[in-house]
């Protein structure tokens, strides 16, 4: 009996050639998009985000063209809560969030995977650049780096669980985004030169202070930027607009570079710093959540990264209790931020990851 496939189709090249990879492979495949928003929910009139009428169009056109069924499922409350509340929370206590990696735990893995259970589809399908193994030694399902590094996702994925690897394909983790794209031209796909998505998806253009205010309907006030010894060096504009490690965009006239170092909250201060005061050794992180194994036993070595495009860094990291980690880098790393994920890996394999605390 073919394996019956959900694929989640954003209307981009990736999803829709890993829609035909299935169909291909003799799945019993029924293509979905995820409406989450609305343009109006985030402030956009146009027709640019990844729920526009344009990106249904192009999924509904790659289903037609490969011959399987296709849908428009509604999660838009479930995105509101699990997402967008998250991560204007995450800015108001002054971390800096990252929405794709909640997107993928509450959405496309959780969600997505309940109604594909309900549905009684076998599997759920996207095009994230990653791969899924099964450890004969651990019983373990195991998350790995795509073969394309340059594309490689596993860092917003580390919060699958056992169960959820268990249920996941990931058709383009083998190859290359040129070979994917070749594939898409040689199938005729409506998509296939489609540019890749840069931006948070409900943020478009980039300004997150922009789209916070308006859909909060609040106004950040206005307080000092500081040095770490307290003197005032001028007005900032909202402690929502800054994000550890930034230079541009401060509004100061100052005699040598500085940097965001940190925000007092509770004074409503940011820090600046020369570049020298950004790098630290160590981190604490909770939310802990563990694939390779159950938890971490004792002092492990591994190469852990702190943010999306940074390259993995030698560290040691210690267990300290169900849901909180220590990672001790061999090299002290430039900013590193609150609200930010460390993902832990050993060679190609993902062992885990953590919120920044």
């Amino acid at each position: 009996m073919a394996l019956k496939a959900l694929i989640a189709m954003s209307g981009g090249v990736d999803s829709s050639v890993a829609a035909y990879l299935m169909k291909k492979s003799g799945c019993d495949c029924t293509g979905i998009t995820l409406k989450l928003f609305d343009n109006d929910d985030i402030g956009e009139k146009q027709e640019k985000t990844c729920c526009s009428l344009d990106d249904i169009e192009d999924a509904r056109s790659v289903c037609r063209n490969i011959d399987i069924p296709y849908y428009v499922y509604n999660f838009k409350d479930s995105f509101k809560e699990t997402v967008i509340a998250r991560f204007i929370g995450a800015y108001e206590e002054g971390r800096t969030p990252n929405p794709c990696i909640d997107c993928n735990r509450f959405i496309k893995f959780e969600k997505l995977l309940r109604r594909a259970e309900e549905l009684e589809m076998d599997c759920v399908v996207t095009g994230h650049y990653a791969r899924v193994a099964y450890d004969e030694n651990s019983g373990r399902y195991l998350l790995k780096k795509a073969v394309d590094l340059s594309k490689d996702q596993s860092y917003v994925l580390y919060s699958l669980t056992q169960k959820q690897l268990a249920k996941t394909r990931f058709p383009l983790g083998e190859m290359t985004k040129e070979q994917t794209r070749a594939l898409a031209e040689e199938l005729g796909l409506v998509n296939a030169q489609k540019r890749d998505s840069q931006d948070i998806c409900f943020v478009p253009d980039g300004d997150y202070a922009r789209f916070i205010e308006q859909y909060t309907g609040k106004t950040y006030p206005h307080g000092d930027f500081v040095d770490e010894d307290g003197n005032v060096l001028g007005e900032h504009k909202g402690i929502i607009r800054y994000t550890v490690g930034q230079r541009k965009g401060l509004g100061l006239a100052l005699p040598h570079p500085m940097y965001v170092k940190e925000k007092n909250l509770e004074e409503n201060k940011v820090v600046l710093c020369d570049n020298a005061a950004l790098f630290s050794k160590e981190l604490l992180a909770g939310d802990l959540k563990l694939i390779a194994f159950d938890r971490i036993e004792a002092p492990l070595r591994v190469y852990a990264r702190v943010r999306y495009n940074q390259k993995e860094q030698p560290a040691t990291v210690f267990q300290i209790d169900e849901d909180t980690i220590r990672v001790v880098f061999d090299e002290p790393q430039r900013a590193i931020s609150k609200g930010q994920a460390v993902v832990l890996y050993d060679g190609d394999v993902v062992l885990g990851g953590a919120t920044i605390l």
